[in-house]
């Protein structure tokens, strides 16, 4: 009872100190756009880091990140990342190191001001809508052919199962397989207790940890072969560590 109430003071806390932080860099953030990319984009990721490191220490969630150096200078990729809580966005694109993009859904881009910031640093989607997948997918292969890497969550929604990994949709592994784009698996620790999918407005202070793991190469392979290949990888690093 006592922690529940807690949680959710934490809840408010971290809203709170969201909202002002987020107030502070939404200008600078958005004035990357003047500058030409990749450059832009990197001081985009660079400020949404920042962001993320002050607002994280705020709220009482250290943060560890593993694996940059799978990341070769030069190269691209699309990084997939495993998707616990609502609090995996926020750490997905400040922590991969290069520029990058999200592929995000497109109604957060309706929220006043935030929208702003969300567009720049997305590619929106409505999963509902068949052209705005195939939209999107088109706009994820610029992205990459800019040199940017592309983080996608191929769960398609938070995992509220109690199985380490839901299973994967096939829209990275085909992108991979289209662009012959490696595949970083990503896995992020800690968001599930943070913040469980079976309580409502609830934040609990736990350290967070994100692990990039070795390229996975998607050329002479099929969409379904990569996909279970990634799958695996990510689902037996999620158990021997967690």
């Amino acid at each position: 009872m006592v922690k529940n109430i807690l949680a959710r003071i934490v809840a408010v806390w971290a809203i709170v100190t969201f909202a002002i932080t987020f107030l502070i860099i939404l200008i600078p953030s958005l004035l990357t756009a003047l500058i030409p990319d990749p450059k832009g984009m990197l001081w985009f990721n660079w400020l949404s880091r920042l962001w993320m490191n002050v607002w994280l220490t705020l709220s009482g969630f250290p943060i560890k990140i593993k694996g940059r150096e799978n990341f070769e200078p030069g190269n691209n990729y699309i990084v997939t990342c495993n998707h616990n809580a609502l609090l995996d966005v926020p750490l997905s694109a400040p922590y991969t190191p290069g520029p990058n993009k999200t592929i995000a859904k497109d109604s957060f881009a309706k929220v006043p001001l935030f929208g702003w910031y969300y567009k720049r640093g997305s590619v929106l989607v409505n999963r509902k809508d068949t052209a705005s997948r195939k939209k999107s997918y088109e706009l994820m292969k610029n992205v990459l052919a800019k040199g940017f890497n592309m983080c996608i969550y191929p769960e398609g929604s938070r995992n509220r199962t109690d199985k380490a990994l839901h299973t994967f949709h096939d829209g990275a592994f085909r992108l991979a397989v289209d662009t012959k784009k490696p595949i970083i698996p990503a896995l992020i620790f800690g968001t599930k207790k943070a913040m469980p999918a079976n309580k409502f407005f609830y934040l609990w202070p736990q350290k967070l940890e994100m692990h990039f793991l070795p390229p996975v190469e998607s050329t002479n392979t099929t969409v379904t072969e990569l996909k279970e290949k990634v799958f695996r990888i990510m689902t037996n690093y999620y158990e021997s560590y967690y």
